[in-house]
């Protein structure tokens, strides 16, 4: 058995594992690159992969960085199996379709400028068309239901804890258990279960986004959050929070509506300007099986049922401007969760500029994003064309991130340590990964190995 690194291969995005034997070829995710200058050049199909090549493709979750290029794969070829927990199927077509429509305006208003000055048009990656081609392929799996899904190839998920539906990944081939993590969430995330460790495996393919700290508690973070959002809400400010549509929205609202039990948002408007994130919260609630314990009580309460009472759902393009006439507070979360793109841009452009508004940084930020010179204190951002001076409160609370900090991924990965499994570091950045390699060294790991794009590892 060998696995080629397709993508996460020291850096957190495109996600893309080729899994080898004798008898099969199987894929664990199909990410698309989402930053740097040669993302367009790295989101190329590898020709050992394209077309009919593969017997199946296995998700471990929903994010675009591990299933955007799945339509780029469909259209080489690719018709086997897509396989996933049955509530990322539903998020891979939302997703898939959201970042489709996303490329098709994008596109369209770069080539009104190439046409003007005379140079050649451009086409977007995929289109609805690629998208529907994904869908038809997909098939649902269930956790700790052994599979086989290709010759001699036998995959098993466990939760993953990170948003709804991920998974871990068990493939068991050739007399040999690899185990892919995908993302592992940290334990007490609300909604989520917590990751599910494995106990057996010759290797062990490892995310290490945050392989060089901790989060602060969760309890911290929580406390933090609802300080932030009442003190601003007091100056009559608004609350903005750039939020990934799926996972990190979900979970906001949770918090918001534990602060609904003690009334303190009684009469205070709050947004979620998103369709995407509409449409996910929707597929979240039909999957409430998945929930844990906390979310239940917290709907026994009626907290859940006061919050959609509270809570409006932005739909239309005018509906997202009239947000920002709004007078007094307002607590506004919307796409994208970099600030990359999305009706975020608008509500920064109307309100980094104000003393009274609070920007709260919930997710990670990507080296180069707009949300990662927020973090990092530029004082003048640039946001649609136009040069903003940044006098609003930042915030950033790590605590809320989906995924595991150091400690908690150390002691996911020392509940295998009696099979003595080789640990293979992927999705993280230099920095995390090193100091990850460092810390289950200490725990005991045989052997940590920190691959580069196109690395191939045998077993």
């Amino acid at each position: 058995m060998e696995v080629t690194c397709y993508g996460a291969a020291g850096e957190v995005t495109g996600s893309c594992f080729h899994l080898r034997t004798k008898q099969a070829d199987v894929l664990i995710d199909c990410g698309l690159f989402q930053s740097g200058d040669d993302a367009t050049q790295k989101n190329i199909i590898p020709d050992s992969i394209a077309g009919k090549r593969l017997d199946g493709v296995v998700l471990t979750h929903a994010h675009l960085d591990h299933v955007g290029r799945l339509p780029l794969l469909v259209k080489t070829g690719y018709d086997r199996p897509i396989y996933g927990t049955s509530a990322t199927l539903e998020l891979v077509e939302l997703v898939l379709t959201d970042a489709a429509k996303v490329q098709a305006q994008d596109t369209l208003r770069l080539n009104r400028r190439l046409e003007r000055a005379g140079r050649p048009l451009q086409t977007p990656l995929f289109t609805m068309e690629d998208v529907a081609r994904v869908v038809q392929l997909l098939r649902p799996l269930d956790y700790r239901h052994p599979v086989n899904i290709a010759e001699g190839v036998t995959v098993s998920l466990r939760e993953a804890g990170h948003i709804l539906g991920s998974a871990s990944v068990e493939v068991r081939a050739e007399g040999r258990t690899v185990v892919f993590s995908g993302d592992i969430g940290p334990r007490n995330l609300p909604l989520l279960k917590d990751p599910e460790p494995y106990e057996c495996a010759d290797g062990v393919f490892m995310e290490s986004t945050y392989g060089d700290r901790d989060h602060k508690p969760i309890e911290v973070t929580t406390e933090e959050f609802k300080n932030i959002v009442l003190s601003t809400l007091t100056r009559r400010g608004k609350v903005l929070v750039p939020s990934f549509a799926v996972g990190r929205t979900q979970q906001l609202l949770y918090y918001l509506a534990e602060l609904m039990v003690s009334e303190q948002l009684e009469g205070v408007p709050i947004f979620v300007d998103s369709p995407m994130a509409a449409r996910a919260t929707d597929i979240y609630q039909r999957h409430a099986y998945l929930f844990d314990e906390c979310t239940q009580r917290l709907t026994d309460l009626g907290a859940v049922d006061a919050l959609w009472k509270q809570v409006q759902f932005t739909q239309t393009p005018e509906e997202s401007m009239a947000i920002n006439h709004v007078e007094g507070p307002a607590i506004i979360i919307a796409g994208s969760g970099m600030c990359q793109a999305g009706r975020i841009l608008h509500h920064l452009k109307h309100h980094l500029w104000r003393e009274e508004t609070s920007v709260i940084i919930v997710g990670y930020q990507v080296k180069g994003s707009l949300g990662r010179r927020l973090v990092d204190g530029e004082k003048r951002v640039r946001i649609l064309g136009e040069e903003i001076a940044v006098r609003a409160s930042i915030h950033t609370l790590g605590g809320f991130s989906a995924h595991a900090g150091q400690t908690e991924l150390v002691d996911w990965f020392k509940k295998l340590l009696p099979c003595h499994p080789r640990a293979v570091l992927v999705h993280g950045e230099a920095v995390a990964r090193e100091a990850l390699r460092e810390s289950l060294k200490s725990a005991g790991a045989p052997e940590v190995i920190l691959p580069e794009l196109g690395s191939r590892i045998e077993f």
